[in-house]
């Protein structure tokens, strides 16, 4: 969700290779060295957060607030580098695959725990998995194992079957994955948090394992108080190679970006994930921050969507396209953002690999002749336009200036539009609720091409916020996934983008980076490749 890499390239190695891959650390752009290189482990710290939207449950928290404290408190087969994003083996201890990469075994690391002192198994795995696929149980995550075999049979809403028949425990330390097509890259996929294992205790009572969670990770959840803050501690048994080094994180929610910042200043907080557009302006934070602030390009692109099921007037893609023309990127890139931002010209990021430039085409060009001749060509946008975003976000000037750009190209009305927070606004968009446009963003899950593509626009996707569906799309999904190398998938997947630019579901807009800051009393702060500050390896001074 968020320059550094995550290279998919080892999606073409078989998946033993990601025993031998190495894991280390190392500085990023705008700082000199990685916190856990310079300091010593210990103290506590103040970060600033947003509000989850659901309960503390790995296979279902799709979102950055919540996924900033799963990804504390929990551990997966598989994890990515925090600088280069490289994956290597955590919980696995080895993940072999058949010759055509439709059967995969897994051996995981024996004495490897969670925080209630049990052990983490094979069994620990293939039950969170099947939990989370099990359509009753409506978990975010559930599209995420749709290759496996007997997906089907588990996932619909009504499904009856609760085990798919893909996942088999061998041994208390080893499991198999069988997947109903050639899946080259699934061991990639293994460290995001849908595929973390749960407990014994999950199973006993998930709704109250979701406000007390359990994980294998390097922090132990201690506590959340809705609307004010979440605790994590550092695990005492942690079991893996990726300890967090200080003793306590605080992640406090902030509805103005603008107050954390304050407070960051004052030392009221120690981290800021974002610095606010006030101060990007003329780079001030830099000067506000001298040798305390870090920049990075990471995977991550901003859509402004739109659901034609929710707002049949908005169901035109020659309309969405003449739109996305009269917005002056550049401009809103240059004096919204201080050129802290790339503008958006497709729907996969420029660090992915397999990103083709200017996907978008002509759609994503600011052209006030054509997209006016385009609009009236599509007949318009029956209302008043707005453009939804969440107020607790950092979203009102750019918001502002896009509809100001649409208004004054198209001479039509738009109007910027806040939903209280971030959770509100997630489950009036989940709900079908928001009308016209609304702001949407996509950071990686995994390092891979296919990550900005098959879990957002193909049909029936978990992340599939527009309900868009094409058969052309899906086919090509489905062609690339199998095919024998990267560069030949690569090339599908380009195909499928392309699909993307002639139906026009969203609109690009820009292509994400991070900036962030940190108290004087911590060592310099890394970005990861998921654009977070590297919280476990934060150290105090």
């Amino acid at each position: 969700m968020r320059g550094t890499t995550r290279t998919v390239a080892v999606a073409a190695m078989s998946a033993i290779a990601l025993l031998a891959a190495g894991c280390g650390s190392g500085d990023d752009s705008g700082s000199s060295e990685t916190g856990s290189a310079a300091g010593q482990p210990g103290g506590e710290i103040v970060v600033d957060w947003c509000t989850p939207q659901n309960p503390f449950v790995a296979g279902n928290t799709g979102e950055t607030c919540g996924q900033q404290v799963i990804y504390a408190v929990t551990s997966a087969l598989v994890h990515y580098d925090p600088e280069t994003s490289e994956p290597s083996n955590d919980i696995a201890e080895s993940i072999e695959a058949n010759e055509d990469n439709t059967v995969f075994t897994v051996k995981i690391k024996q004495g490897y725990m969670f925080s209630d002192g049990t052990e983490v198994k094979a069994k620990n795995f293939v039950d969170a998995w099947n939990y989370t696929a099990f359509g009753p149980n409506g978990q975010y995550g559930g599209y995420f194992f749709e290759p496996i075999e007997g997906f089907e049979d588990v996932s619909a809403e009504d499904a009856t079957v609760e085990e798919m028949s893909g996942l088999e425990v061998v041994d208390d330390y080893t499991f198999t994955i069988s997947t109903s097509t050639p899946v080259s890259n699934l061991p990639v996929r293994l460290g995001y948090a849908a595929f973390a294992p749960q407990p014994d205790s999950f199973f006993e009572d998930p709704e109250a394992f979701g406000d007390n969670p359990v994980g294998s990770g390097p922090f132990k959840f201690v506590s959340y108080t809705e609307g004010d803050s979440a605790v994590v501690e550092k695990n005492p048994d942690y079991s893996g190679d990726f300890p967090g080094q200080v003793d306590q994180i605080t992640f406090k929610i902030y509805n103005d970006p603008d107050a954390a910042y304050n407070d960051l200043l004052a030392g009221q907080i120690d981290v800021l994930r974002q610095i606010p557009t006030s101060a990007l302006i003329d780079e001030k934070y830099k000067s506000d921050l001298p040798d305390r602030n870090a920049d990075k390009a990471f995977g991550g692109v901003a859509v402004i969507d739109a659901n034609p099921e929710a707002d049949p007037a908005i169901a035109s893609a020659d309309l969405r396209k003449s739109l996305s023309m009269a917005i002056d990127r550049d401009t809103i890139m240059t004096q919204i953002f201080n050129g802290s931002r790339d503008a958006g010209h497709g729907w996969v990021p420029p660090s992915v690999d397999g990103y083709k430039a200017d996907a978008c085409g002509e759609s994503c060009v600011f052209d006030p002749e054509k997209a006016k001749a385009l609009y009236e060509q599509s007949g318009g946008y029956d209302g008043d336009l707005t453009l939804s975003y969440n107020a607790d976000g950092d979203h009102k000037a750019w918001t502002e200036a896009v509809c100001n750009s649409i208004s004054q190209t198209l001479g039509i009305d738009c109007t910027a539009t806040p939903i209280v927070d971030f959770a509100t606004f997630l489950d009036k968009r989940d709900a079908r609720e928001i009308k016209g446009l609304w702001r949407n963003g996509w950071v990686q899950d995994y390092p891979s091409i296919e990550n900005f593509l098959a879990p957002i626009y193909g049909t029936g996707a978990g992340a599939n916020d527009d309900d868009y569906s094409s058969e052309e799309f899906d086919n090509l999904l489905d062609e690339a996934a199998a095919a024998p190398t990267l560069e030949e998938a690569n090339v599908k997947y380009q195909e499928a983008e392309a699909v993307l630019a002639k139906d026009f579901p969203s609109i690009p807009f820009y292509y994400y980076k991070a900036q962030i800051g940190w108290s004087d009393k911590l060592n310099p702060v890394a970005i990861t490749g998921d654009g977070f500050p590297d919280y476990a390896n934060i150290t105090v001074k």
